[in-house]
């Protein structure tokens, strides 16, 4: 939706290192986008409560299979890629060491036990092996990412002209935001202003819900699949429908900018990890919560590159997973 010509953004955004983000005129600029997206997502999202809660996604079951989930999953994804090359090509080099590590640590590292020393129980101080590997490939990575970007930009390494090459990879470039956010803000419905509703957006938003409710349905089976348990049934996949619906509809009143789904790439990541197994008494899916714009712990922990994944969980028949 915001790829319309209607709002696009201004040249002066572009370059985030020459705007001044306390400026009125900048904070119009988001501010209006954010309502535009608001409006949009609560009326879609009622589409999607209406079939979750009405019983009609269990009836269009039987027209939903492996031929229908593959390629609606793929044409989702098609889209990223122009985001992904947008962000990787702010400096190539620490974004394929990033991608390296990932696959290191989740692929060839798994399996190796790291000595963690541990007090208390029957053995009091001893030592204890943890698969650091396997539970933790990808904050590892961005983690170790992050720390040769700050050795990078306190040795000056990286330019420190605003429009060189591999300037946006310094961990300065947005320091004046984590001075400038509060330590406390509660999030309120509505706290963006009134949200808009234009047909264009209502029509983008609802493609992307029902595309989102095909792939919910191939995560379900996928989840429960991993974990050992058996496929859920067509009531659990409707309130499951349904309650993404209603997450969405909270998201817009709260001003997110985006909605609620089940994440894909924390099946993937249930799958590296082996967290969760079919004899743990609750099953649920690793996530990493973030509460948009509430204070410096969240500003802090987006200063890690490439790190801007939001997620909170929801759990369904221990098959799913929202993503704020």
């Amino acid at each position: 939706m915001l790829s319309l010509p209607a709002w696009k953004c201004p040249e002066w955004t572009l370059n985030a290192s020459l705007v001044n983000t306390s400026s009125p005129e900048f904070t119009e600029e988001w501010q209006k986008r954010i309502r535009e997206l608001q409006g949009a997502i609560m009326v879609a999202s009622c589409v999607q409560m209406l079939v979750g809660f009405s019983g009609l996604m269990g009836f269009l079951m039987r027209f939903i299979g492996p031929l229908t989930i593959t390629p609606t999953i793929s044409l989702v994804a098609l889209p990223l890629f122009d985001s992904v090359g947008s962000n990787a090509g702010i400096h190539w080099g620490i974004s394929a060491m990033t991608i390296f590590l990932i696959v290191l640590f989740s692929q060839y590292l798994k399996n190796v036990a790291v000595p963690v020393p541990v007090c208390g129980g029957e053995k009091k101080c001893h030592i204890s092996k943890l698969y650091l590997f396997q539970v933790f490939p990808v904050l590892l990575a961005l983690s170790i990412s992050w720390l040769l970007c700050f050795l990078l930009t306190v040795t000056n390494a990286l330019p420190s002209a605003p429009t060189a090459y591999g300037h946006l990879a310094r961990t300065d470039t947005k320091s004046s935001i984590l001075s400038q956010a509060p330590w406390f803000r509660f999030p309120y419905p509505g706290q963006w202003g009134l949200p808009t509703i234009s047909l264009a957006g209502v029509f983008g938003i609802i493609a992307g819900v029902i595309s989102s409710m095909v792939e919910s349905v191939g995560d379900y089976h996928a989840c429960a699949r991993m974990v050992g348990a058996p496929p859920p049934p067509k009531h659990a996949i409707n309130r499951g429908i349904g309650i993404e619906g209603l997450g969405c509809l909270l998201a817009g009143a709260w001003g997110t900018g985006n909605g609620t789904t089940s994440f894909s790439q924390n099946i993937g990541a249930l799958g590296i990890t082996r967290f969760c197994t079919s004899s743990c008494p609750t099953r649920s899916l690793p996530f990493w919560p973030r509460l948009e714009h509430s204070g410096k712990g969240t500003v802090g922990v987006s200063q890690l590159p490439i790190c801007s994944q939001a997620c909170s969980g929801e759990l369904l028949q221990g098959a799913t997973e929202t993503r704020m």
